[in-house]
């Protein structure tokens, strides 16, 4: 049984870099278009801010804005991630509290659900770092899991 479970496990492993790839390629896609919008109109995105009572709103728009920007390209080059993907997840968790918290759970209602999954793919990519299709793992191959 232990040698199964050990085959199991090698299995299992081989389409590993291949989803962490997968899942870097897609949350950065489901923070390009929010990136845009408020690189596009910062001054709409702190008077937004404002209005939801984050504090120091002008500060936050441009913080937020530069993380998701710059984020989102790290992210598809696999460099940084880890360091990138705990970024992104203060941005979901401000997200989350701040602007979707108050709708409850269901995405139907501008809820925190699709947040929290970003959340959750962001947690993931920042404990098991970028795979082996990354810059991450081109330029630091001793120091990056794989």
């Amino acid at each position: 049984m232990k040698d199964f479970i050990g085959e199991l496990r090698v299995l299992f492993s081989y389409p590993r870099n291949l989803i962490l790839l997968g899942i870097r390629v897609v949350v950065a896609y489901g923070f390009a278009m929010p990136a845009m919008m408020k690189v596009n109109d910062l001054a709409g995105t702190a008077k937004w801010f404002a209005s939801l009572h984050i504090p120091l709103p002008h500060l936050c728009a441009y913080l937020v804005s530069a993380v998701e920007s710059v984020g989102l390209i790290l992210l598809v080059l696999g460099f940084l991630t880890r360091f990138v993907s705990l970024a992104l997840a203060c941005v979901m968790v401000g997200a989350i509290f701040f602007v979707h918290w108050e709708h409850g759970f269901s995405v139907a209602n501008n809820g925190f659900e699709i947040p929290l999954y970003y959340l959750i793919f962001l947690l993931i990519i920042a404990t098991h770092g970028a795979g082996k299709y990354s810059l991450d793992y081109l330029l630091m191959k001793d120091t990056v899991d794989a």
